[in-house]
């Protein structure tokens, strides 16, 4: 199960709660397609993570995503320095959270998102 599900459905769901239209869950699935390009992934994976909707990932937005990935297995200190080193190794501009454009950089660089953004059908 993807622990990421409720905060997908969210993003694709225009009232923002999750209840997605039948056009919502087409957009969802065209994004999700081996076929999407890159640069739509890239931009619907930042609003994923981005779960304040600050237009920015801080380190609240990457300690929400840890805990739902480790299902809240490790302990405060552990998340506090996986997302210290996250902030630290991205963020260029050096203001302690990470762009767009700092998100493209980084995730562009990971050789299985692409592989693993999509929906196996």
């Amino acid at each position: 199960e993807n622990p990421f599900r409720t905060r997908i459905l969210e993003v694709f769901s225009r009232d923002g709660k999750g209840n997605l239209t039948f056009e919502d869950f087409l957009d969802l699935l065209s994004v999700f397609s081996e076929q999407a390009p890159r640069d739509i992934k890239v931009f619907y994976a930042f609003k994923i993570y981005d779960f304040d909707g600050d237009q920015h990932i801080g380190p609240a937005d990457i300690e929400t995503a840890l805990r739902l990935l480790t299902h809240n297995e490790l302990s405060p200190e552990e998340v506090a320095q996986v997302c210290e080193k996250a902030v630290e190794e991205a963020d260029v501009d050096g203001d302690g959270k990470l762009s767009y454009m700092e998100f493209e950089h980084v995730i562009l660089r990971a050789p299985d998102f692409l592989s693993t953004f999509h929906i196996r059908l």
